[in-house]
């Protein structure tokens, strides 16, 4: 056999395994591009997707595009706080994450090795974050308040015994 027919095998073939590994990716990407599993919702992250009621509480899930769940995580509350309590939560989390006051007198001194310290860290995200969860949870209370009928100054008696069941 010649070299040059045994280079143009070679090639051949090469082209062919890399033709139909390219064409079986294409056919995966393709898959991958049509499966979309639930749990990935991009911006239904918070499952306001479900959200499709007429009911407040999916009115505001869709609102304020947090669940009330989500809300309590974030401000690591229960589900039973008061609105103090979720309020004293949020202004530590809003604080802890945001950027530090600078004083112009108050220049930060060097250390002995001549490098600064690093300057705490914030996240303006996260604040954000902490700020939409007190307002979903606030809105929730709120609609909880509305919906509870009035306490009656009325004492509370006894019912009066039936006559039924009376025993002699």
């Amino acid at each position: 056999m010649s070299l040059p027919k045994l280079i143009v095998q070679i090639t051949i073939a090469g082209a062919q395994i890399f033709g139909k590994a390219f064409l079986a990716a294409g056919r995966q990407a393709v898959q991958n591009a049509k499966h979309r599993p639930d749990a990935i919702g991009g911006a239904d992250v918070a499952g306001i997707r479900n959200a499709t009621s007429g009911s407040l509480t999916d009115k505001l899930t869709r609102e304020h595009r947090m669940t009330l769940d989500e809300a309590h995580l974030i401000l690591n509350t229960k589900k039973e706080a008061t609105l103090e309590q979720v309020i004293q939560h949020y202004e530590h989390l809003f604080k802890a994450n945001s950027p530090p006051t600078v004083h112009p007198a108050a220049a930060p001194k060097a250390r002995a090795g001549g490098k600064q310290p690093p300057p705490p860290a914030h996240s303006h995200y996260l604040q954000s974050k902490v700020v939409r969860a007190r307002e979903r949870i606030a809105a929730e209370l709120e609609i909880a308040q509305a919906e509870q009928p009035p306490l009656s100054n009325t004492s509370s008696s006894p019912p009066p015994p039936s006559e039924g069941g009376k025993s002699n």
